[in-house]
């Protein structure tokens, strides 16, 4: 597939139209290349995350079919499609009206300047095209080595995994403690006693040497590794794991992958509702026809929409971020705000300071979704979107909102963006009890493991560490260690303390 199609001379047009705007706007985008796509190749490039080329696996396919009958039986439609390269790439979709191409373009300049200056993206790799490629490459020779079922077993297993990463390491110099490295020598050679002048005859250089050696070894044996608990459980399995020179390069791809991903997983909602934002700015302020305006409102209606229980990142981004344009413009913020206890008062608050548009842009460029969130979302904003909070009353058996109390709201939805929603894991020990054993830790806060998931995951661990894998964790309120070993799965209370 061609990614350099020249678009219809109509459509160059509008795009250098929208992107004059967008600019004088204040915002700032790598180069945008875009494709015109017919809806089954829309999808092929969709199921393969917007990129022309993968390495090769069934559920790939999987998704094609997913989205080629979501798109048949009418349920849903995608419209565009952008990826995080230098240049950037995005497809149109060939059905789409002119009102939806400008919509498109409007919003993927959004996306490519949130790309380009938001902090949690800077240290993606801008060539992942390239990337991508390589990786194909890579799974390919491995499979025409080894065989087609071998190879995609072993990636459907790392592919089990894949969120077992730290994304925050790239950002945070992680300095192991001193005796990381090298084993100090921290006791003293064993030697014979014996009068000086027997010295050198009772313990002779050969002897001494052979003593530390062998007082290395069994510290060797007694520290655990890694020294510190290590979150990236990824790099340790590739850093210790007895794997195969092809089961370590597939593992490693699917690790690149995971990181190249994680930044969008870290701001969905802000990059939807940035995108969203510019694309609201744009047309409706310079580049919609009195015509178009109405066709434009109906696709923005259903971009926007929400359902109960579910919730729209495009809405709740957007909505964020002309709350915060609203604060600072007015100087709603401050030590002056913060102490004003009559409502009467702030409801009539206007410094008219004209900050918004400053201020939203600092956000984009230093905030994720977490701390966003955490920030911003704020009672007032709680109280005017109308949020509550979401649950499964298992006596009623029903899903129904289980509280409208604004800490109880902003908790659960904190809850839900942490680690994408998902447990926080770390290796604790490699060597645990001395037997090669792999131990880790659930980092508990108030949710306990998915049993089933964590089942399948030590089963999955086990067949890439190759000797038995447990985990501690917290299973109504007990500790307990779930385990996974050459006799199957098994679970067990523990005292915490006996675990190191």
């Amino acid at each position: 597939m061609s990614l350099h199609k020249p678009l219809p001379v109509h459509l160059q047009d509008m795009q250098q139209e929208i992107e004059v705007h967008a600019r004088d706007y204040g915002l700032d985008f790598f180069p945008i290349l875009y494709e015109v796509l017919d809806y089954k190749t829309m999808n092929e490039v969709a199921a393969y995350g917007g990129f022309p080329t993968r390495y090769p696996h069934w559920r790939f396919g999987m998704d094609y079919e997913r989205l080629s009958k979501s798109y048949e039986y009418g349920m849903s439609k995608i419209y565009e499609m952008v990826i995080n390269t230098n240049p950037s790439y995005a497809y149109l979709l060939e059905g789409n009206s002119l009102v939806d191409q400008k919509l498109v373009m409007a919003h993927v300049c959004g996306h490519v300047d949130f790309f380009k200056n938001n902090y949690y993206f800077s240290k993606t790799n801008r060539k992942m095209i390239d990337g991508m490629a390589n990786h194909a490459s890579t799974v390919r020779r491995h499979m025409r080595a080894h065989g087609q079922s071998v190879v995609e077993d072993f990636i459907d297993v790392c592919l089990s995994i894949e969120n077992l990463i730290d994304p925050m390491s790239l950002f945070i110099a992680r300095k192991a403690k001193a005796g990381s490295g090298e084993a100090e020598e921290t006791q003293e050679t064993p030697r014979i006693p014996a009068k000086g002048y027997m010295e050198e005859y009772i313990n002779p250089p050969e002897f001494l040497e052979a003593q530390r050696k062998k007082l290395a070894e069994e510290q060797q044996k007694q520290e655990k590794f890694p020294v510190e608990p290590q979150r990236d459980v990824l790099k340790f399995l590739l850093e210790a794991a007895p794997l195969a020179d092809w089961e370590r390069d597939c593992l490693e791809v699917i690790r690149n992958e995971a990181y190249y991903y994680a930044p969008q997983a870290m701001t969905k909602i802000m990059n939807e509702g940035w995108a969203t934002y510019w694309h609201s700015k744009i047309l409706t302020s310079k580049a919609l026809k009195g015509s178009e305006v109405v066709d434009y409102a109906d696709a923005c209606a259903g971009v926007l929409a929400t359902a109960p229980g579910r919730l729209n990142p495009y809405k709740l981004g957007v909505e964020l971020l002309r709350h915060i344009e609203m604060r600072w413009d007015k100087g709603q913020f401050g030590q002056e705000w913060e102490e004003c206890d009559s409502m009467a008062v702030k409801a009539s608050w206007d410094r008219r300071l004209g900050l918004g548009r400053e201020k939203i842009f600092e956000v984009r460029k230093l905030y994720n979704d977490i701390t966003f969130i955490d920030e911003y979302f704020t009672l007032d904003f709680c109280i005017e979107q109308k949020f509550y909070s979401f649950g499964y009353n298992e006596r009623a058996s029903s899903w129904e909102i289980m509280s409208r109390d604004f800490e109880k709201v902003k908790k659960q939805l904190l809850d839900s963006l942490t680690n994408r929603g998902q447990p926080v894991i770390r290796v604790i020990n490699g060597n645990f009890k001395n037997t090669g054993e792999l131990l880790l830790r659930h980092d508990h806060e108030g949710v306990d493991l998915d049993m089933n998931h964590a089942k399948d995951t030590l089963e999955n661990l086990f067949k890439v560490w190759k000797r038995p894998v447990s985990i501690h964790t917290i299973v109504d309120e007990k500790d307990k260690l779930l385990r996974h070993g050459s006799d199957g799965y098994s679970e067990k209370a523990v005292n915490a303390a006996d675990l190191g």
